[in-house]
């Protein structure tokens, strides 16, 4: 196997600390979301930082796949990570991709949709381990879109 990009995030103080990359490009503080009793404030999670790496892997397999298949398409992949308690000392992750693909009928969009799960790395990564809700959608409710 060949390894074609690797990169290093250090974590500092967990769910109360900072992330940053070695070469100095992501550097962010995280914080407990308000909603499980943090700050408010400009603060990302861990769940933010799946769901934007998730949402720009899946996207990009998506283009992948279209462009094997020759096709021209217009996509937009939104990512809601949850966090789930199942006791007090017991958490898992779930996942809901909504995605809407532009410029093809919507049983190729499908197809293309069940192509890129098949293809995107964190798709494999979390596989028989996370659930992923996966939902071709017509318009996006993406509330950072609409304030």
């Amino acid at each position: 196997m060949k390894t074609v990009y690797q990169t290093r995030v250090n974590a500092t103080g967990g769910r109360d600390g900072q992330v940053a990359s070695d070469d100095g490009v992501l550097t962010l503080d995280v914080r407990v979301p308000q909603t499980m009793g943090g700050p408010a404030g400009a603060f990302t999670n861990p769940e933010q930082l799946f769901a934007a790496g998730y949402a720009a892997c899946f996207d990009s397999a998506l283009n992948l796949v279209a462009r094997q298949q020759k096709l021209k398409i217009n996509s937009t992949v939104s990512a809601t990570v949850s966090l789930q308690m199942t006791d007090p000392t017991n958490y898992n992750l779930a996942v809901s991709l909504a995605v809407r693909i532009e410029g093809i009928d919507q049983i190729t969009a499908q197809a293309l949709l069940d192509k890129a799960h098949a293809t995107c790395p964190y798709s494999k990564a979390i596989r028989n381990n996370v659930e992923v809700n996966l939902t071709l959608i017509d318009e996006l409710l993406d509330h950072a879109h609409n304030q």
